[in-house]
């Protein structure tokens, strides 16, 4: 008899988060430590959105909710997706869950069966590996041409075991947008092989220059029957610890997550719910703004990198970087080790993106400190060369 789940056993830590207690543990020891590790933004938290918290514990909103979420968070979510992503669904089509992580988490456990099989474009976020695995699914991974998702190259994976594919448009990590071209052929593909879409759609209103970000579940109604849309206050509002995410999905998927959530967190924090209604239903200003501020910090990221002897894609969406390290001659953990240790700058291994040629960095950090954490980044790629 093993001693532990096997199943928990097998997967890995965060690489993120693995990164972040590192840079934590050594400022707790004196050092200035610059992160571009976190995947979240450095904004503050908008000011409704605050007084809809505040206001909400004078009310003493604090029992518990219906698993699902309330009812005027669930109706705004519908606005949202009707008005921002031209798709309708009922509010018993929606789960709001804690976090985007618990969204897909729910998804995974509902849809899967042991050893059915999830295609996942590379590189990829570091949990959707290990939710599938611990679901007890398992990963196949397909390549992108240049970090783009092409319906081509998902085909070639699909067998008889094929259940379910992951889009993540923008991307996390590399940024990449699927046009609009492309996910009408990624539709047709799971429609005719009657698969499953999970389209984890965070970052969508961090767009830059001339991209546009598409649902695909909105280009006609048979896809939207195969789609379980995955979105989060977290990024756009800048509320990435109050954990609120949501889910849209045909009502008998979302009936099974609310089931399977009902017996482990039940309902998100009622606190959180009010203020992550207030994000949706009040003023967008501040997303937009926000948004171009990105927009100026990747464009000198970018080219900060490309200068310093790290190649660098430019990416049209979400706030990551996903420069090529090969010019180092290191693989990516051991330039992250070295880079922490010599420079005091966090940033996280592409090893654990499915890529070990490249390293993440957020461009979501505050200004001043990226550009110095840049500065320190260029010290360290001439000691190396």
């Amino acid at each position: 008899m093993n001693r532990f789940s096997k199943n928990v056993d097998s997967i890995t830590q965060s690489a993120t988060l693995a990164i972040n207690s590192q840079a934590k543990n050594i400022q707790n020891k004196g050092s200035r430590v610059l992160s571009f590790a976190a995947g979240e933004p450095k904004f503050s938290l908008f000011d409704n959105v605050k007084a809809a918290g505040i206001q909400a514990i004078k009310d003493n909103f604090a029992q518990y909710t219906p698993v699902s979420g309330i009812p005027e968070l669930k109706k705004a979510i519908c606005n949202k997706f009707k008005t921002e992503n031209k798709i309708l669904y009922s509010e018993d089509e929606i789960m709001v869950s804690n976090g985007g992580k618990q969204v897909l988490f729910n998804i995974l456990f509902s849809l899967l069966n042991k050893n059915e099989t999830v295609i996942i474009p590379k590189p990829y976020w570091v949990s959707y590996i290990e939710q599938v695995k611990l679901s007890g699914g398992t990963s196949v991974l397909a390549e992108t041409d240049n970090f783009q998702i092409k319906a081509d190259l998902i085909e070639d994976k699909i067998n008889s075991k094929t259940k379910v594919i992951i889009l993540n448009s923008p991307s996390n990590p590399t940024g990449s947008v699927i046009k609009k071209k492309e996910l009408n052929k990624i539709a047709d593909v799971v429609v005719e092989n009657d698969l499953f879409i999970i389209s984890d759609e965070v970052y969508e209103h961090f767009v830059y220059d001339n991209c546009k970000h598409y649902s695909i579940a909105s280009l006609n109604s048979e896809i939207k029957e195969k789609t379980i849309t995955v979105n989060a206050a977290s990024k756009t509002y800048a509320m990435t610890g109050l954990r609120v995410g949501y889910s849209a999905a045909p009502i008998e998927i979302t009936n099974l997550m609310n089931n399977l959530q009902s017996h482990t967190t039940s309902g998100v924090c009622s606190i959180a719910q009010k203020m992550a209604l207030s994000a949706l239903t009040e003023s967008q200003d501040l997303v937009r703004l926000n948004r171009d501020i990105f927009q100026k910090q990747r464009n000198y990221m970018v080219k900060t990198l490309n200068k310093i002897g790290l190649p660098c894609v430019k990416p049209e969406g979400a706030f990551y970087a996903f420069p090529s390290i090969q010019k180092s001659k290191l693989k990516s953990l051991e330039f992250c080790k070295k880079l922490l240790e010599e420079q005091r700058v966090a940033v996280v291994p592409g090893v654990a993106f499915g890529s070990d040629n490249h390293i993440r960095l957020s461009f979501g950090e505050k200004t001043e400190d990226m550009k110095e954490g840049l500065d320190r980044m260029e010290k360290f790629m001439r000691c190396l060369t």
